[in-house]
Parts: structure tokens; sequence; C-alpha cells
């Protein structure tokens, strides 16, 4: 059967060659000695035929078509192959026929082609995987497929080792109901679906098209064409563009450091790497600003941030909050050196280097066998922060330049991320510590009150705010407790709140009433208002400057008398917890907000028992769980009825019953449990408007000091007394009273019904009077006057004599 431009050969059908013609020997250039007897499968240039090929033979028809075989010298030849088994008597296929033209381009045609025939062939030799399904007793299976390169539809069958008729698609319940509903409903579809691939971290992904198959004669739908593509690629692009597109949503989300370092790690693992690690200067973590530009080699970084897929990160060889520093040929040191990202891996000599330097790295990388690595700088507006390392184990594929590009756009997005909430941590920083030099770090010694506080600013979203407090020591024991509130956040508040508190001092000193007090300090918060809308005509963005609004409650309590004097600007009123376990609120005469002027303040008085509790708080205690301010009120008075040990225990379950985990405004908590002194302590005399009572007064003074074993302060004590009752003659008016007090110090008070106040002069050289109050001032640690309902009262204070 061999002709010119023919080649032919014999095939068992076990697939060995039996037969092989000289046309054979010159397309393919195999004797018949080097190829007769081997498997006819070697002479293909692609691994195995065709399914349609295959169903061919199997089925003994005759079969045309193209291959690929491979020439004797290597080269490639696709030779159009004609195939006639060969029957036995018995009809059983003996041997296979395959015929091939030598002359194959352009391919010559002995006889016109049938259109059958070339819809068989461009079916068999798609480039795509298209299969034709139809359904019987045992439901649907592939009538004919065929595939090209990749098996799409036989991967169940390799890992299950299924049969054939149960491989691949047909196993895959969600395809066959895809197939049922194209036939159902005899419309076109679209099935995607992805399979793990042979790393963990990616997947193959291919698209199947659908299509009913109608019977010409009747219409009806007798079967289901599928066409498979590989979109593997397209795929794994969406998949990075999610990981973009999540990362804007995650990361910095809070202007916090270590959380947004934390979410980066989060995100990746173990979409992206198998383990990460990130690590910052140790500047960004104090909300420093670090040097522009590359960083040097043998830097020290801080690990911030690590994440794996194991549970703690068994991977780390650095712990949270440990510093280490990175050798000039490791792959972090060299990015952080050129600021541009490193991949690296097993086959580099510096990675192996670096790894085998340490213990610690090294067990890591040989116990969970990473072998790809990338190396990204954390930079942004120009500065390097830190860097981040992915790194990929034993099960997963090396990096790839598509997952550094990735890698480095999420390092980006965190890294403004970062030093956005360094610079935040920085500008809070400083506002917090420019607030806390206004607050007090401690009060002075008195003996009217025990004090405890607390103070908390607001959550990292809110900024600094204007709460603040005080205790203030007034003359004749008594103490002055002082809330305030400015209105609104920033450092403007932090501002006004410390010019406030200077100026409650400052007044508190003169001994004013609560009423005039809070009369004065709304006059000063309106000029401070016109202050600053002068200032802020002059500035870009005047939006910080306005209107001052600001709260004060300003209490004075006597522990002689055991009376509280109290008055409000718009501020909340306190809590009392008497001794015998009630609590109530101060009712109290509610004056306007500071900054409003024109309006009166009033005062309440009210008497307290010696060892009552007064709570004085701000607005931002009582709203913060649940802006509701009555339920926290009660919520207060629940808390300070609850028996404590001590007034700082009082202080932190009150601000944990009260207080939720964040907050959006400060809190400023005072508490004052009140004291009292007793008739032991207190000695007070009513004079007469006569000249002749000084030596008198004198001789009491010297009796009462005695009594308290003071003696050595008496010459001091009555000369100040002769000095102070002899004004009070001359210049006051009845009734006078004379009133000595032993606590910390020696006071001595002497009261007249006049207003008119002591002036401290330097007498001239002939003046005969004017030495008195500069002797009393000289003798004593200090001395002033405050007016009273009924007059004034002038008073001075000396310390205990050392014995």
């Amino acid at each position: 059967m061999d002709t010119a431009g023919t080649a032919t050969a014999t095939i068992s059908p076990q697939g060995i060659v039996t037969g092989w013609s000289e046309g054979a020997r010159r397309l393919l250039g195999y004797s018949a000695p080097e190829i007769v007897g081997h498997r006819a499968a070697e002479l293909l240039a692609t691994v195995g035929l065709s399914d349609a090929t295959g169903y061919a033979l199997a089925a003994s028809r005759e079969w045309s078509g193209t291959a690929a075989l491979r020439h004797h010298d290597g080269h490639r030849l696709d030779l159009a192959l004609h195939s006639i088994p060969s029957l036995d008597r018995d009809g059983e296929t003996e041997a296979y026929l395959v015929t091939a033209a030598t002359d194959v381009s352009p391919p010559a045609y002995d006889r016109e082609v049938d259109g059958g025939e070339v819809v068989e062939w461009a079916f068999s030799q798609s480039s795509i995987a298209l299969s034709a399904f139809t359904k019987d007793s045992g439901g649907w299976r592939a009538a004919a497929s065929a595939q090209c390169g990749e098996d799409y539809t036989n991967e169940g069958a390799e890992e299950d080792g299924g049969d054939e008729e149960d491989a691949g698609d047909e196993g895959d319940e969600a395809f066959l109901r895809h197939i049922d509903q194209v036939a159902e409903e005899a419309a076109p579809t679209r099935y995607e679906r992805s399979t793990p691939a042979r790393s963990a971290l990616r997947e193959h992904a291919r698209v199947t098209e659908m299509w009913p198959v109608r019977d010409p004669a009747t219409g009806r739908v007798c079967g289901v064409g599928t066409a498979t593509f590989d979109s593997s690629e397209q795929h794994w692009a969406r998949q990075r563009l999610a990981l973009l597109n999540e990362a804007g949503t995650c990361i910095g989300t809070t202007l916090d450091v270590t959380r947004t370092a934390q979410e980066l790690a989060d995100l990746v693992v173990p979409r992206l790497a198998d383990f990460i690690s990130v690590d910052l200067l140790d500047s960004v973590t104090r909300g420093d600003e670090p040097v522009a530009g590359p960083v040097d080699a043998d830097v020290e970084l801080r690990r911030i941030a690590h994440a794996s897929g194991s549970q703690d990160s068994p991977e780390a060889a650095v712990d949270l909050g440990e510093a280490d520093t990175y050798p000039p040929y490791s792959p972090p040191a060299r990015c952080l050196a050129t600021g541009r990202a490193v991949l690296s891996g097993a086959d580099d000599p510096d990675f192996v280097r670096w790894i085998g330097q340490s213990e610690a790295r090294s067990a890591s990388v040989r116990g969970h066998g990473f072998h790809s690595l990338m190396a990204v700088p954390l930079r942004a507006r120009g500065i390097t922060l830190g860097v981040a390392v992915f790194a990929r184990g034993r099960c997963s594929e090396r990096f790839e330049e598509d997952d550094l590009v990735l890698a480095e756009e999420l390092a980006g997005r965190a890294a403004v991320g970062v030093d956005n909430a360094r610079r935040y941590t920085r500008e809070r920083s400083n506002a917090l510590t420019l607030q806390r030099s206004l607050l007090p770090r401690d009060f002075p010694e008195q003996a009217a009150v025990e004090v405890a506080f607390r103070y908390l600013p607001a959550g990292s979203g809110a900024g600094v705010g204007g709460d603040w407090f005080d205790v203030v020591p007034l003359s004749g024991t008594r103490v002055a407790l002082v809330v305030g509130d400015v209105v609104g956040h920033g450092l403007h508040a932090s501002a006004t709140m410390g010019r406030l508190r200077t100026a409650v001092r400052t007044l508190a000193d003169v001994d004013l009433p609560p009423d005039e007090l809070l009369t004065h300090l709304d006059d000063l918060v309106t000029h401070l208002s016109s202050d600053d809308d002068i200032l802020s005509a002059d500035l870009p963005d005047p939006g910080e400057f306005g209107e001052i609004g600001a709260t004060c409650l300003y209490a004075v309590y006597d522990p002689v008398s055991r009376v509280c004097t109290l008055a409000s600007a718009g501020h909340p009123p306190p809590a009392v917890l008497r001794p015998d376990g009630t609590v109530t609120l101060v009712e109290l005469s509610p004056g306007p907000l500071l900054g409003v002027g024109g309006l009166p303040f009033e005062s309440t008085e009210i008497e307290l028992p010696e060892g009552s509790l007064l709570a004085f708080y701000t607005d931002g205690l009582i709203e913060a769980r649940d802006h509701d301010i009555g339920a926290g009120i009660d919520r207060l008075c629940k808390s300070l009825a609850s028996p404590v040990p001590s007034l700082d225990v009082t202080c932190d379950a009150i601000l944990k019953a009260l207080l939720p985990d964040t907050r959006d405004d400060d809190v400023a908590l005072l508490l004052a449990r009140t004291r009292a002194l007793h008739a032991d302590q207190v000695a007070a005399w009513a004079l007469p408007s006569d000249p002749a009572i000084v030596a008198a007064a004198r001789a009491q003074t010297s009796r009462q000091l005695a009594t308290w074993g003071l003696e050595d302060a008496a010459f001091i004590t009555e000369l100040v007394v002769s000095e102070l009752v002899t004004n009070a003659i001359r210049y006051g008016a009845v009734p006078i009273g004379l009133r000595l007090i032993r606590d910390r110090a020696l006071i001595c008070e002497v009261s007249d019904a006049s207003n008119t106040a002591p002036h401290l002069r330097r007498a001239r050289v002939f003046d005969e009077g004017g030495r008195g109050l500069h002797m009393v001032a000289q003798l004593t640690q200090g001395w002033g006057t405050r007016q009273t309902a009924t007059g004034k009262t002038i008073w001075a204070e000396q310390p205990l004599p050392a014995s």
C-alpha cells in the first residue's frame, strides 16, 4: 500500500507499531528496525490524543484528523492522518492501518470534504475544551468531548481515582445543576468555579459557557453543549483588586500606630503570605518625625505587628515590642537603604547568610519551610517609617513580580495610615502635655476636706478638652472646691481652660463669695471672647476661634461652721453622701453659662455633718454611657452609696460604673470628704468698741494659748491681736469679734461691721501711725481681709511653734 507521497504504518490494538513503510521512513526519518515493536505514542509530539480520537479508536471506527508527530531529528510535523481498522473473520480489530500524506502544506484533498466531517474535525481539533451532554436514566453524561492543553474535566478523577464516566464535571453537583437549568429553561448560562492549586495561596479558575442543543427536526432540547475556558489569570487579577479594595477600608481605621500595622498583617495572611512582620523605627512609635530619605544600615527597628496562619505566630523570631537590628546585606536592610522592595528567597546567598546568623530565624525557616520572601519599605510623604516582610512556606509557591507589586501597594496604604497615626500621636501628646500642665498634679495640705480626683481625656477621635478642677485653700481653714468645663475640644479649649483656672485661683485669693466670683469670671469670659474675635480676624482659618462658653461650679466649705456655700454657672449639681448613707443632689439655683453676661448668679448654703462626701464632676461622666443625664446621675448616686475603704477606690468604682470603654468627652471627678474643727480648736470673743478692751483681748489670747500649750507663740500673737483689735475699734464698727483657730497653723481673726478694707502702706519717717499692718505682715506668714455678709474680717496666720 506504499505509494508515492503516502506514508503507511500498521498498529496493533495495544498501540504497538507492527509495520513501517518506506514512505513512513522518508516522512519521519525512522527506519523500520528503529520503530517496529515500539509504542506508537512515542512518535507523538504532544501528550496523548484527544478524547474524540480515543473514542474513535476504541469503537474500531474509521477516523481522520490531524496529529503532531516528532521527526527523528526532533522537529515537529503536523500531519493529516487517516486510520482504518483491519478486522479478522470474527469482526474483531486485528490492527489499524494508518496513512499520512507526506505533503501536508498546503493540504491536498482527493475528494470533496463533507460538511459533517468538517464539524467533527472542528470539534475534535478545538483549541478550547468542548463537551456535549445528554441525559439518560442514569443522569447527565458526556456524549462527546474535545480538550486542548490542560485537562479541565478530569481533575476530580485524578484526585479521587474514580471511573472515567464519573470523572470531572460529571461529578460536580453544581455543574450538573447548571446543566439541568440550561436544559429546563432552554437558555444559555455561564458557570464559574475555582479549584485549589498546588499553592494554597492561589487557585485555578475556569469559566464554562453552556447552551441548549436542539433537535433541528423537532426543536426539542436534546442535550447541552459546553465550552470551558481557563480564567485563572482573570481570577487572580480580581482577587488582587479585591484585596486592594479591602485594604482601603480595613487599614487605618484608627489613629493608632500599632493597630494600623496589625490591620495590614491580618489582611495579607493567608491571602498573600503565610507570615508577615511589621517593624517600625523607634521614633515612629514615639510619634517623632523620622529623617527623610532612605534609612542607614544597621538600623534598629521595633516589632509592632506580625501574623501567621497559626495562633500566637510561632514563626516569629522577634516578639512584639522587642527591638532588632538587620545587618546591611539582609533583604529588609537592603530595602530600607534603597527605598525599594526586595524579592528574595532560598536561592539568594544574602538571604541564606542572614538567616544563618540567627539561631531563632534559622530554626523558624527550617521548621516552616520558608523559601520565598518580600521585604517592602513602609514609606509615606517621602519618609521611611519601617519595613514589612512577607514570607511563604513549603506549601506555597514562590513570590512573583505581580505579588511584589501588590505588596508594595498594600504597604504604601498601610504606611499612610501609620504616618497619620504617628502625626496624630505627636499632636495629641503635645496637647495632652499642655492640658495636664494646666491641671493640678497635687493639692496643698489643708484641714477642711480630704480629697481624691481623677481626670480622663477624651478618646483619640475627640481631641483634648477643657475640663478642669481645683482645690484652693482659703483663710480661716476654709477651702474652695472648683470644677468647670469649657465647651468644645482642641488646643483652644485647653488654653481657655488654663486661663479660667488661673482666674478662679486669683479671684479665690481675694476671698470673694461664690456668686460674686462667678460674676467676675463671667465678665472675664466675655472679654476673652472679644479678644478671640479680634485675633481670629487676622487668621486664614478662624474656625477654631469663636464664642467661648464654659460651665463652672464654685463651692466654699468652712470646717468651723460646717457650712458649704455653692454657686453654679450652668454646671451639674454635686451629689452628697451623708454619714447616714443617704445620697442626694444639692439643690442649686442654676445660673447661666459663663460668657452669656447680664444675668445674676445665686449662692446656696447647706450645712453638712462631719464626714459627708461631696462628688463634683463634669457632664462627660454622667453622659458617657448612654447620653442620658438622668440615668447617669442615678448610677453615680448608687456608686457613691456603695461602701468602699477609701476615696481613691470610690473614684475608680464610679468611673468603672459610669464610663464605657471609649469616650467622646473628657471626664473630671473630684471627691471631697468634709472634716470639722471642734470647740477645743476654736476660741471666739465679742468685744466692745472701747480702746481699753485691747489689753483684755491680749490677756484672753495669752490664756487661750497657754491652754493649747502654745506659750511660745504668745508674744507675736499678742502683738497681732493688739494691732488688729485697735484698728477695728478705731476704723471699724460694732459688733467687733476676735477668734483664734488652732489647726495646722495658728490663725487670728478680727471682724467688724465695716466694709472698709485696710491697706498696707509704708509709713514716712515722721508719721506717728501706719506701721501696724506692716509689722503684722513681717511677723506672720500671711495676712488678708475678706468681705462677709455683715462686714469684713481681717486675718493673720502664723506657723505653730516647733515645740
